[in-house]
């Protein structure tokens, strides 16, 4: 079985894959990240409570856009599953053609939701909108070109922000409100946050169709934390939560067929 682990700079997004079989996912935060043996102590843990067995771990892949995660992680996967993980970096192979003007710029977890799109959907145009601490936008031809994208801040950065950096606004529930108008300060940042959001997602979506497949609409394929709370928006084509570990299974097996 193949654990893959997706590095965010929020959390650690978990799953388990039986061969093409995603068998259980999980999630930890980030900060405080642990130590080696804390980490695998942790993974042993959920593994089990979720019905799946430490010992039936053969591979470890990971990708991270926490640098000093990888220390700990590879320490964890070494010392808790005898393995010596994959990383997913430069170097190694994608099946996409990167088209940034330096590849080594580009977030592993952004070319891990661009392989698993462009595996669902190899003949198509796409748009991968990932809402998570940074909402990010990556554009994939139907020729496999991964041309670039665009990135903001997320709705959780946002509603830090405003918290951390405004004498008298508080710290809200990110969720959707009941209509535009706000009618207190938290119902204020609560619209702010959803519909400046949903507004910005969609002039960007516009934009990079417009600019880069001269209007035509890509498939837009949205994941992240925070994509399910846009869903009735209709501002993705789909939603797939486990896009970034899809892309990771898929880069781990490319790598070592080849």
């Amino acid at each position: 079985m193949l654990l893959c682990l997706d590095i965010g700079n929020t959390q650690i997004h978990g799953g388990v894959f039986d061969g093409d079989v995603l068998r259980c996912q999980f999630r930890k935060s980030t900060q405080p990240l642990g130590s080696t043996d804390e980490l695998g102590i942790f993974f042993v843990s959920v593994l089990r409570e979720n019905g799946v067995d430490p010992r039936s771990i053969d591979r470890v892949a990971v990708c991270s856009v926490v640098p000093a995660a990888l220390h700990p992680i590879r320490g964890a996967s070494k010392q808790y599953f005898g393995r010596e993980p994959f990383v997913l970096q430069a170097g190694v192979k994608t099946g996409l053609k990167v088209r940034y003007r330096n590849p080594l710029e580009v977030g592993a977890d952004r070319i891990a939701g661009a392989i698993a799109a462009s595996t669902r959907h190899p003949s198509l145009n796409l748009i991968v909108v990932d809402c998570g601490t940074a909402t990010t936008f990556d554009v994939v031809t139907s020729a496999g070109d991964y041309l670039g994208g665009v990135i903001l801040p997320g709705i959780g950065v946002s509603a830090e922000t405003l918290a951390s950096r405004t004498a008298k606004l508080p710290r809200v529930e990110i969720a959707r409100p009941e209509s535009v108008l706000g009618r207190s300060t938290v119902e204020s940042i609560q619209s702010g946050l959803y519909h400046g959001h949903t507004g910005a997602i969609r002039h960007i979506v516009d934009g990079l169709a417009r600019e880069v497949f001269a209007g035509a609409r890509p498939r837009i394929v949205g994941t992240g934390g925070f994509a399910r709370m846009l869903e009735e928006e209709h501002l993705f084509d789909e939603i797939v939560p486990e896009l970034v570990l899809l892309g990771l299974q898929l880069a781990e097996r490319l790598n070592r067929e080849g």
